[in-house]
């Protein structure tokens, strides 16, 4: 039987990188998109449950199975509310990543 040769491991260079290699720099704009974009989907997911009717239920299994009482009822779904609600968790977590990243390259120069 042959023996295979070892292969050296290879680091692909690519422009659209969150980090780099070379320095461990973070791009703060792209931190702040992925971090803004992930909170809006998960805001948009909730105010999809609200507009189904399923986030009263939600909250009335979830609160238990911490040991808390529930003390909060959902209100009725309102376009206007729904995006107001995905737009400001977008600029949140857009400014959460943005401070994240320029911290980070802070600490790591």
């Amino acid at each position: 039987m042959k023996k295979r040769p070892k292969r050296k491991a290879t680091i692909t260079k690519s422009k659209n990188k969150v980090m780099t290699k070379s320095n461990s720099k973070l791009d703060s704009n792209k931190l702040g998109l992925i971090l803004g974009i992930f909170a809006a989907l998960l805001h948009a997911v909730w105010a999809i449950t609200v507009f189904l009717g399923l986030a009263q239920s939600f909250l009335d299994w979830i609160f238990p199975i911490h040991f808390l009482n529930s003390i909060y009822s959902v209100q009725g779904f309102d376009l206007l509310t729904a995006l107001m609600l995905i737009i400001m968790a977008f600029v949140g977590g857009y400014v959460m990543g943005l401070v994240l990243g320029i911290f980070w390259n802070l600490l790591n120069k």
